[in-house]
């Protein structure tokens, strides 16, 4: 870059603003990738917990449905005749430019679909449990989707940062410095040369 540009007052006066807007840039970076760090961190808690419980949740689960299928047999036929539920929507929220998923749903209130006659207290006890399940898997999705996104987002900010830092703005004081010795090293001669010449005249005279 350097070795391209003509030492000018106007390329000179062209860094130094350049330079004050890599700087504003890198700050802004900064800021964007502190502000996402927090965001996710605060995720990052929150997947804990969603996790153990959802642990703790599959095992009250299967161990429902153990007890189905010790009362009842084996139960996969009759679970074929519980719809699949659709009803998830999805919207977004922004941080910092960044889209975070927001799942919505509502947990309806359990309508069985499946014959009394052929299932027990044991079974309904299963199906409730596997909904837990279901309401936990959706909400741990959610923030799983969101870390993913904001750790995308932070990883590029910092590299932006690094460049801008390491690359882009030493660039720019270099050029600057090699410019700036090239104007004065100018006038040097400009103001030797100026003297001979005055010199000259006064010999003359």
């Amino acid at each position: 870059m350097a070795q391209t540009l003509v030492a000018t007052k106007g390329n000179l006066i062209t860094l130094k603003k350049s330079i004050v807007l890599a700087q504003t840039g890198y700050d802004l970076m900064n800021q964007k990738r502190n502000i996402l760090i927090h965001e996710m961190m605060l995720l990052i808690d929150e997947i804990k917990k969603i996790r153990d419980d959802l642990v703790n949740t599959y095992k009250k689960a299967y161990l429902a449905l153990q007890d189905a299928n010790v009362t009842l047999g084996i139960v996969s036929e009759i679970a074929k005749t519980i719809p699949v539920d659709d009803k998830l929507q999805v919207t977004y929220r922004s941080v910092m430019g960044v889209d975070i998923p927001k799942i919505i749903y509502e947990r309806e209130p359990i309508k069985l679909s499946y014959g009394m006659g052929r299932t027990n207290t044991k079974f309904d006890y299963a199906f409730t449990r596997f909904q837990d399940v279901r309401d936990l898997t959706i909400k741990l999705a959610e923030i799983d989707n969101s870390c993913y996104r904001l750790a995308n987002a932070i990883r590029k900010s910092q590299k932006r940062a690094n460049a801008l830092k390491n690359i882009v703005i030493p660039n720019f004081h270099k050029n600057i410095k090699l410019i700036s010795d090239s104007l004065e090293e100018k006038e040097r001669e400009e103001f030797g040369r100026m003297k001979v010449i005055k010199a000259k005249k006064g010999n003359k005279n």
